[in-house]
């Protein structure tokens, strides 16, 4: 008996040597340590980035018309051909044809008609969408909208300000860019007493339509809205009281992100107005007027580029405003930019003006 209990004791104390038993428990193995996540917040998406432009009066008169003549037809592209650089350089780029574009003999005041090879140097130049909306829009009645339209639809040219049908006429124009959609709105303050073939024939300002416009393109995704008007006193260089009227209605409408003009045949100031930049009078981009029958600065005109700034989800704000001063080169109608030291580089900056957030551009 003796030695079974011996033999009990010296295993019992071989197993405590080994190390199976502690305080009488068998020891547990280590433990893994948990790892600990931390949850990595994502980085956070840049505003977008881009520039939009604008420009003054396409108006044809018949000695500009002769200049684009050639032995079989019409080209008018080598007239604007000073101004790619300037155009294409803009990620959206909008003009602004005032007369109706027909084929038949080409006509000018007060009863426009223009070769539809317009159409062609405006794509070739650089433009992606152009307003039809002025006084000269029915020159040629519902046959002149009509002809218009279908010139710029074969040259790959979106358009707004006119309709051939009330679908034609609720149809917002959105151009997408860098994932942002800007809708272009375009109107007129009246037609020269012309009679309107169809109420959609042709876009009349009235601020509550336009607003409404405003809103049913952000419904549709516009993350940008410019409204483009043809209104103002002609020669003119300060706004009258109509279109300070209409700017400060229109910017009271978190609807619109900008507010340009046309049709004074003259350039007029840009300022802002309750917020918005509103851009009054680009003066004329093409035409045959100058001091032989109206004031100088009718040869002047300018390209307006809006820059914007879209945080994701919001909308977009213009965060600058560089404009490039043009004028029409006589005999040869050639668009040229103005420089430095121009009397029209003058005189555009004179009445332009260059402050904060606003300047020429000088390249």
């Amino acid at each position: 008996m003796y030695r079974v209990l011996a033999a009990l004791l010296v295993t019992a104390a071989a197993l405590v040597a080994a190390g199976l038993f502690a305080d009488g428990e068998a020891e547990q193995p280590p433990r893994t340590a948990t790892p600990t996540l931390t949850a990595v917040a994502p980085e956070p998406e840049r505003p977008a980035r881009l520039t939009v432009s604008v420009s003054g009066d396409l108006l044809p008169h018949l000695p500009v018309v002769d200049r684009a003549r050639t032995a079989t037809g019409y080209d008018f592209a080598p007239l604007l051909r000073d101004l790619r650089p300037v155009v294409r350089r803009a990620d959206v780029a909008f003009c602004h044809v005032e007369t109706p574009m027909q084929r038949g003999p080409p006509a000018g005041y007060p009863r426009f008609r223009t070769p539809p090879a317009l159409a062609q140097a405006i794509r070739a130049t650089g433009w992606d969408a152009c307003s039809t909306a002025s006084n000269h829009s029915i020159d040629q009645g519902a046959a002149g909208v009509r002809s218009t339209i279908a010139a710029l639809n074969r040259a790959g040219l979106g358009h707004t300000g006119s309709a051939v049908s009330p679908r034609g006429r609720r149809r917002v124009l959105l151009l997408r860019r860098r994932g942002v959609a800007i809708a272009f709105l375009a109107y007129t303050v009246h037609t020269n007493g012309l009679p309107v073939p169809h109420r959609w024939s042709v876009n009349l300002a009235s601020p509550p339509r336009i607003v409404r416009d405003a809103r049913r393109a952000r419904r549709k995704g516009a993350d940008a809205v410019v409204v483009n008007l043809h209104w103002g006193t002609e020669y003119r260089h300060s706004p009258d009281a109509q279109q300070l009227s209409i700017a400060r209605r229109l910017s009271r409408s978190k609807a619109i992100t900008a507010i340009m003009g046309q049709h004074a045949h003259v350039v007029q100031p840009i300022r802002r107005v309750g917020g918005r930049w509103v851009v009054f009078g680009s003066g004329n981009l093409l035409s045959n007027q100058s001091a032989a029958c109206c004031p100088a600065a009718t040869q002047d005109g300018m390209v307006v580029t809006l820059h914007l700034r879209v945080p994701p989800g919001r909308r977009a704000t213009v965060e600058k405003i560089r404009y490039t001063p043009t004028w029409v080169r006589h005999p040869d109608m050639r668009v040229l930019r103005a420089r430095p030291g121009d009397r029209s580089w003058t005189r555009t900056v004179q009445v332009v003006g260059s402050r904060k957030g606003l300047r020429p551009a000088r390249r």
